[in-house]
């Protein structure tokens, strides 16, 4: 395990990354196999956790300098799963969405690294400061290449939450007259955006959102203000017409799942609870699965894991959600490796 540890990092530094990329994956295969802990009275499975965590990461610098995205992608949520409190191995997941051009993706993975950052007491202004540009940079760009919505900030401090609702919705649709099909603010006002530390500290947001399209626009006000969100289509997602459930995907699910990306793109505690954004994933999941997507399936099983492995760090969490948040995990778990059986996640859908 060592010599091939020692032989990645030497491939890497001569940025041979086919042959570093080689090496870690026969080092990631050697620890999975046992070979990570010299006296297994003498280590914790923290210590096996943290060194899978670093040939992960490893992997998806490779990956990256080899113009593979969504092959470290895939490594980026490997790493987090194995170390999920480390704010490096979120930077390098909003690395890997940048690539796919995932834009609200790789805002939310630079907000939780400058959240992380700074809970871990990070010392450098300059780096937390750099970060949350990396975070403004993303946002931004998610928002420069969407067509179906638009959005509107509006500072919130403790004003009347409805009627400060009413004039953020007005003055929506005098700023954004192309978006009026359907307008609604999240009620939560808990939403932070990515500006210098020292000029807005702590300043909270309401988030409005306006659409082209009626029907999108209220699906995912739906799915904003409900405990347990239920993914648009889940219908047609039990039916046998694989046909309508891609006309459905193609033509509205997309547009869905934009909004839904941007909206936790600058929301760390999500009022609905700390599960419901796995949730999200795990019904976008089953729809993959039902489409015969079982790659696409399996990646974003993975990042269900990555996000609920991230939770605990990122907010308290109830002994009620901290038994929901393992057992969805178990489930992703056998979701993954294929396993059928009644999980608890199975039961939420038939809810």
């Amino acid at each position: 395990l060592r010599a091939a540890l020692r032989e990645g990092s030497a491939r890497c530094r001569q940025r041979d990354f086919a042959a570093a990329a080689a090496k870690f994956s026969t080092a990631l295969e050697l620890c999975s196999k046992g070979f990570a802990i010299e006296d297994p009275f003498k280590s914790s499975p923290d210590d096996i956790s943290r060194l899978a965590s670093w040939i992960e990461s490893k992997l998806v610098i490779c990956y990256l300098k080899l113009g593979q995205p969504g092959l470290a992608l895939h490594h980026s949520h490997r790493s987090i799963i194995q170390n999920p409190s480390h704010f490096c191995n979120h930077l390098r997941q909003a690395a890997c969405f940048r690539c796919l051009h995932r834009y609200s993706e790789a805002a939310r993975s630079a907000m939780v690294a400058q959240c992380l950052y700074v809970l871990a007491e990070g010392a450098r202004l300059e780096t937390s400061d750099l970060i949350q540009l990396y975070w403004q940079a993303m946002t931004q760009e998610a928002l420069s290449g969407e067509v179906s919505f638009s959005v509107l900030y509006t500072p919130f401090e403790k004003e009347d939450k409805a009627d400060k609702i009413k004039e953020a919705n007005k003055t929506f649709a005098e700023k954004h007259p192309d978006y009026v099909q359907h307008i609604f603010t999240d009620p939560h006002g808990i939403h932070l955006l990515p500006e210098k530390a020292e000029s807005h500290p702590g300043q909270q947001y309401l988030l409005t959102l306006g659409f082209r399209n009626k029907e999108i626009g209220q699906t995912v006000e739906k799915f904003v203000t409900r405990k347990l969100p239920v993914f648009p289509g889940q219908k047609i997602t039990f039916s046998s017409m694989e046909e309508e459930a891609e006309t459905f995907w193609q033509n509205t699910g997309k547009s869905i799942m934009a909004a839904m990306a941007f909206i936790g793109s600058t929301m760390i505690k999500d009022e609905r609870g700390p599960c419901a954004r796995a949730i999200e994933q795990f019904h976008h999941a089953s729809l993959l699965s039902h489409l015969q997507r079982g790659e696409e399936q399996a990646q974003v099983m993975t990042q269900v894991m990555a996000e609920l492995a991230t939770v605990p760090y990122l907010q308290r969490v109830s002994q009620e959600d901290d038994r929901l948040l393992q057992s969805l995990m178990a489930d992703a778990v056998d979701i993954l490796a294929g396993r059928t059986g009644e999980h608890v996640w199975t039961k939420i859908q038939k809810v």
